[in-house]
């Protein structure tokens, strides 16, 4: 059978699946019930999520796991997690417990603006395109307000637009920029029509309209998370010698790029878990977060640390567009739990636990960096996925955790000692 189709997305699941396993897999039967095992027993739950997408075939599953003990604004929180790499939920929970008993998390929302751009060419006088735009203005956002209606309702909208020439970067090129509060939803098919709606009333016969989406860059839709405690809190033994080194980890990371892509990375350990849980878009938050990590033209760390009499804080503001009612946020029944296991949180109130998220995880991995490395402790969660690949048995799982108690995990290590005792 040939491997080029007409026709596929027709087909029925199962059809998609013969099709696909008889073509592409040595073994076919092993593959189809590879497939198959993740909605066999869950038709109901299967229906639904084959309405996210397209050609469903199954369900690629991350753990749902749970870090309690955060105190975010004197109000505590347990925070849903779907992640799948070892140690990051036992990374949050540690550092929640350790900063419940020094007072806390403390967030605040420095703004809420997003943003969308009507993006188009135009080659003639710029003077006159301006004139032109301050005439429309008024009409641009009349042909909005069917759009508009529901969410100024709520105290969202439109905040302003205004036209931005880009000449300089590319030839011809000129934008509508607009800005927009979108409350308690993430806003994107609301920007994205209203967008459609001005280009659709702007245009004329020389003006080129290419396309009119939403942006998620959003550097005015900003959290700021931060901790703080007496240095010698911090640490049991050499508090303000591992503190300072602390602070240099992150100036380090200011400086060398390299260092703070990993940096931030764990800072999107915890952010991505939470933002997956709650049925947010993630791929959306990771694109603000990154480009707003190199605003001025270098990519730098999203954290920062510093001592001031004794007092050590360490802190973060960081860009999170995120919703609470809205695509999967309401569909997805582990989205629906994650928003009552937080209590049900304002647009806002997520964005300042998902904040927290974030910083504790770096707090978490600066902490062991300095200190005693990074791989003590990975390695020791990372044992049982070692020992899973090893296909060992209960009793042989349990002789390898006992083993490797107080000695270092590596992977060949894990590997010699489960052959030898296979040998004996």
């Amino acid at each position: 059978m040939s491997k080029i189709i007409s026709g596929f997305s027709k087909l029925t699941k199962q059809e998609k699946i013969d099709w696909l396993t008889d073509n592409y897999f040595d073994k076919p039967i092993v593959a189809k019930e590879t497939l198959q095992q993740y909605w066999n027993d869950h038709r109901v739950l299967q229906e639904l999520h084959d309405d996210f997408i397209e050609n469903t075939l199954s369900n690629f599953y991350f753990p749902f796991a749970i870090a309690p003990n955060f105190v975010i604004n004197d109000k505590n929180y347990t925070l849903p997690m779907v992640v799948e790499e070892s140690s990051v939920v036992a990374a949050a929970s540690m550092v929640a417990k350790f900063w419940s008993s020094r007072g806390g998390f403390k967030t605040r929302i420095i703004a809420t603006t997003k943003v969308g751009q009507v993006h188009f060419m135009y080659d003639g006088d710029a003077a006159g395109l301006q004139f032109y735009f301050n005439k429309m203005k008024p009409q641009l956002l009349r042909a909005t307000e069917p759009i508009t209606q529901n969410m100024r309702k709520r105290g969202g909208g439109i905040i302003d637009i205004e036209l931005r020439n880009k000449t300089k970067e590319l030839a011809n090129y000129y934008q509508i920029h607009a800005t927009f509060e979108t409350k308690d939803s993430m806003g994107a098919n609301f920007i994205n029509s209203c967008l459609e709606a001005i280009a659709n009333e702007f245009k004329r016969p020389d003006i080129e309209i290419v396309m009119s989406i939403l942006s998620n860059y959003v550097p005015e839709c900003l959290v700021r998370v931060e901790v703080g405690c007496l240095v010698e809190e911090l640490y049991e033994n050499n508090a303000e010698l591992y503190a300072n080194k602390f602070i240099q980890a992150i100036q380090i990371a200011n400086v060398e790029p390299h260092r703070a892509v990993t940096h931030n990375k764990g800072i999107m350990n915890g952010i991505d878990a939470l933002v997956l849980a709650t049925g947010n878009d993630f791929r959306a938050v990771e694109a603000g977060v990154h480009a707003y990590a190199s605003r001025d033209g270098q990519y730098r760390s999203l954290s920062n640390a510093a001592i001031t009499d004794g007092i050590f804080k360490f802190w973060m503001e960081i860009p999170l567009a995120l919703g609470t009612v809205g695509g999967l946020t309401k569909l997805h029944p582990l989205a629906k739990l994650s928003l009552e296991l937080l209590q049900h949180p304002s647009a806002e109130e997520l964005m300042q636990i998902t904040a927290t998220a974030g910083l504790a995880q770096n707090f978490a991995a600066l902490r062991a960096l300095t200190t005693t490395g990074i791989q003590k402790g990975h390695m020791k969660l990372h044992l049982n996925n070692i020992i899973k690949l090893l296909d060992a048995t209960k009793k042989e799982k349990d002789f390898l955790i006992q083993y490797f108690e107080n000695r270092t995990v590596t992977h060949n290590a894990v590997v010699e000692k489960y052959k030898e005792m296979r040998l004996k």
